[in-house]
């Protein structure tokens, strides 16, 4: 579903991300995990168009990001760690606007708005401006705008900030959901705690180059998630 190769980008005379390969399969949740400044935004920001980078190829189902990057965008979703929104809207109207960028039709769009809004417990607020949502809310409008087109890759930075523990749980449902349809996830955090329970495989930067990754249980052996990060990161 999502294919790095040798991913590089430079800022100056650092490498923010040093020829990172991973490869993220359909049906996989992929957790990427480092300390701050590790690369992982920049990496993920690359995944989804935002960033060119210097050297490398990243595909989504087979199509280049850089060759044909309509095409890829059509099959992904992406939160950032902290989501920009039209703030002068309600929330109804920016799940619409979200909607008519991807061609979604009026009954399922309806679906799908009516059914996560529910689920996360923003319906009676998506009448109001997002001007008046606190960050929770904002996560969950975001959540929803990115399950909004039934995307094959859904690429989020650090989703569970900002979260209560109710919308948190939801949130890893609708994560493995879309996974047992044959979708993918790929999403950095740094809760490892969840990480350990709720992906399938790994991945762990340091100074933008990959260290480790593997299954689960390859990546940590018979010890904690924690205890291998902080063991590699004292390395």
């Amino acid at each position: 579903m999502l294919n790095i190769k040798h991913l590089t980008k430079t800022y100056g005379s650092k490498k923010a991300v040093d020829d990172l390969s991973l490869h993220i399969a359909p049906g996989e949740i992929y957790g990427f995990i480092g300390h701050n400044g590790a690369g992982k935004t920049t990496t993920l920001k690359s995944c989804v168009g935002i960033l060119q980078f210097d050297a490398g190829e990243i595909l989504v189902n087979g199509i280049s990001v850089q060759k044909d990057p309509l095409a890829c965008k059509k099959l992904i979703a992406y939160i950032p760690d902290n989501p920009d929104m039209y703030e002068f809207m309600p929330g109804i109207k920016y799940l619409n606007f979200i909607a008519d960028i991807f061609g979604i039709g009026a009954e399922e769009r309806a679906q799908s708005i009516n059914k996560y809004a529910d689920m996360l417990e923003l319906t009676a607020s998506l009448a109001q401006p997002v001007s008046s949502y606190s960050h929770g809310m904002k996560q969950k409008l975001a959540v929803i705008a990115a399950w909004i087109h039934s995307p094959k890759l859904i690429i989020m930075d650090e989703p569970f900030v900002g979260l209560d523990p109710k919308a948190a749980h939801i949130l890893k449902g609708m994560m493995r959901e879309v996974c047992n349809d044959g979708g993918a996830i790929f999403f950095s955090t740094h809760v490892l705690e969840v990480a350990e329970k709720l992906c399938d495989k790994v991945a762990i930067i340091k100074g933008g180059k990959l260290i480790r990754s593997g299954t689960m249980e390859e990546v940590k052996g018979d010890e904690s998630l924690e205890s291998v990060f902080l063991e590699l990161e004292a390395e």
